[in-house]
């Protein structure tokens, strides 16, 4: 069972009624709350859209295997979007600053300042999406890494707005000084007014669930 305490993250994100995918910034005065659980972190997110380009939140995360947790303000800023008739692509920049606490070994109790720095580029019609997105974290002498992923997913069926939208969706995650440094996850994608929820299970049996609230 999860600690409260290692549930923690924050990345404000955008639900489209068509498409359903998560973004980083949503409209002028909206609010975002995520939750992700996965192989890696547990996190929790509370973000507020400032202007269409740029949102500003708190975060907060664990991650398991380096046994540190990490907490701040992250920034978000909408570079480039390209709207179609009937697709849309986006290109963000994210950054984040704060602290990081170690539970691990010589770092036990030990408290550095801590950031990230990466960028995330999505594309989706009604029936197809792809995502990719990367991060490189520094959390002073207790850690720093560089992580990267990519998702792509398809809709079995097109909704109108108001129904329950689905998407099947397969993850890989790549983490190059991980034990395992090559994670895919197949998961499945639930939409419905102001919720998104993803579960899934990786190829290491580790469970994904995510859930998002925007309002």
């Amino acid at each position: 069972m999860l600690k409260l305490s290692r549930v923690l993250l924050i990345s404000g994100c955008f639900v489209t009624a068509q498409a359903a995918e998560a973004r980083p910034i949503s409209y002028p005065g909206g609010t975002t709350v995520m939750l992700m659980n996965d192989g890696d972190q547990n996190s929790v997110h509370l973000d507020y859209t400032l202007t269409p380009k740029f949102s500003i939140g708190a975060f907060g995360e664990y991650w398991r295997e380096e046994d540190f947790g990490m907490g701040g303000v992250q920034f978000n800023f909408l570079a480039k979007r390209w709207n179609k008739s009937d697709s849309q692509a986006n290109f963000y920049l994210k950054g984040g600053i704060g602290m990081a606490y170690s539970d691990k070994g010589d770092f036990d109790h030990e408290t550095e300042p801590a950031g990230f720095a990466g960028l995330a580029i999505d594309w989706e019609d009604r029936r197809f999406l792809t995502a990719y997105e990367n991060r490189y974290t520094q959390a002073g002498d207790i850690d720093d890494f560089y992580m990267q992923s990519a998702r792509v997913g398809v809709a079995p069926y097109v909704g109108e707005f108001g129904d329950l939208h689905t998407w099947l969706m397969v993850q890989v995650d790549h983490k190059p000084e991980a034990e395992d440094p090559v994670t895919v996850t197949p998961l499945v994608r639930l939409f419905k007014g102001v919720h998104l929820v993803e579960a899934g299970m990786n190829n290491h049996g580790e469970i994904l669930f995510n859930w998002t609230i925007q309002y």
